[in-house]
């Protein structure tokens, strides 16, 4: 049905092939999803909320370059803070990096270092996003985490921001600060995890 319907030039074996009849459904088999990124996202609501915070879910299907939602997600923090509410913010998903320059990261660090700017001499608030799975690009770290003190301290090692983050180097601007998260491997993998916390 698909071949006629988008009219495929399928060879005579391969055309074979697909009319052959396809396995029926087995009695003494049954599927179970045991986890999604909503059940990530519930989880991380559950533990936010354990702290004390009010978790808000933002999305469960989060796509979009990983800079821009770190930018986004800053944005969100400076928007909410110093309200007297403590509130965490929660999107799931996976970002997207287009490499550009020759640096070490993933699209998790890489979100929460974009944050930082949007964040820069906030109380209380911060950024942090992490792959399900303890991974985030070729690095030993699940993610990262930056907050209202981050940019002063990657300005006083020598680091700049745009810099890093146009040299897709998130890792090393990350690890001077103390801002990798390191979990090692989950044994799952129901995509990311960014969360925003704000006072």
């Amino acid at each position: 049905a698909i071949a006629e319907k988008y009219r495929l030039a399928l060879s005579p074996a391969a055309a074979a092939l697909l009319r052959q009849e396809t396995p029926k459904t087995l009695p003494n088999v049954t599927t179970k999803i045991t986890g999604s990124v909503r059940e990530l996202c519930r989880a991380a609501a559950d533990a936010c909320r354990a702290e004390g915070y009010e978790p808000v879910l933002l999305t469960d299907c989060l796509c979009c370059e990983a800079r821009e939602a770190g930018s986004l997600l800053g944005s969100i923090a400076r928007t909410h803070a110093g309200q007297g509410r403590r509130r965490a913010f929660i999107a799931g998903g996976e970002t997207v990096v287009h490499l550009t320059g020759h640096g070490l990261g993933g699209r998790n660090q890489e979100l929460a270092l974009a944050a930082a700017p949007a964040l820069a001499g906030l109380r209380g608030c911060c950024v942090f996003s992490v792959g399900s799975d303890g991974t985030d690009g070729p690095t030993d770290a699940a993610g990262g985490y930056t907050d209202g003190e981050a940019l002063a301290a990657l300005t006083a090692a020598g680091l700049d921001v745009p810099r890093a983050l146009a040299d897709n180097d998130a890792y090393h601007a990350l690890q001077a600060v103390g801002g990798l998260i390191m979990t090692g491997p989950t044994g799952t993998n129901v995509n990311d995890v960014a969360v925003v916390l704000t006072e």
